[in-house]
């Protein structure tokens, strides 16, 4: 990060969805505005969103930006454990890695940190 940057999660910048079918989830990550997009069509990429659900071992991941809506999907495959019916963990939807995406830290500029909305309990973001 540089010393002109400050790292804030993305929740900060965006809201998310998540969706599954069999082993693939769909997270959807859509900005607040057009200047957050950016930020987010610069820093998420689909190898970093690989190596962020890492300890889920996805087969593959394929981002799809969509700038008129200032949101991008995410697509994960093979990281649902097989699947609803296969599954033996206690959230077979995956429906909490929308919020586990959510934590993933990006930098942003002194001045657009300082116009994001402010989250109740808001925390430092993760690494």
């Amino acid at each position: 990060m540089s010393p002109e940057l400050v790292s804030v999660p993305l929740y900060r910048l965006a809201h998310s969805r998540s969706g599954d079918k069999g082993d693939i989830s769909n997270l959807s990550l859509i900005a607040w505005d057009s200047e957050c997009y950016e930020v987010l069509a610069a820093q998420v990429s689909e190898a970093r969103v690989a190596a962020w659900f890492g300890y889920r071992r996805p087969k593959r991941v394929t981002r799809y930006l969509l700038p008129t809506l200032h949101a991008m999907n995410l697509v994960l495959e093979g990281v649902l454990d097989g699947g609803v019916n296969d599954a033996l963990n206690l959230d077979t939807h995956g429906k909490s890695l929308s919020f586990r995406l959510l934590d993933m830290a990006v930098d942003v500029s002194p001045e657009l940190a300082s116009r994001l909305p402010d989250i109740p309990g808001d925390r430092p973001a993760a690494a």
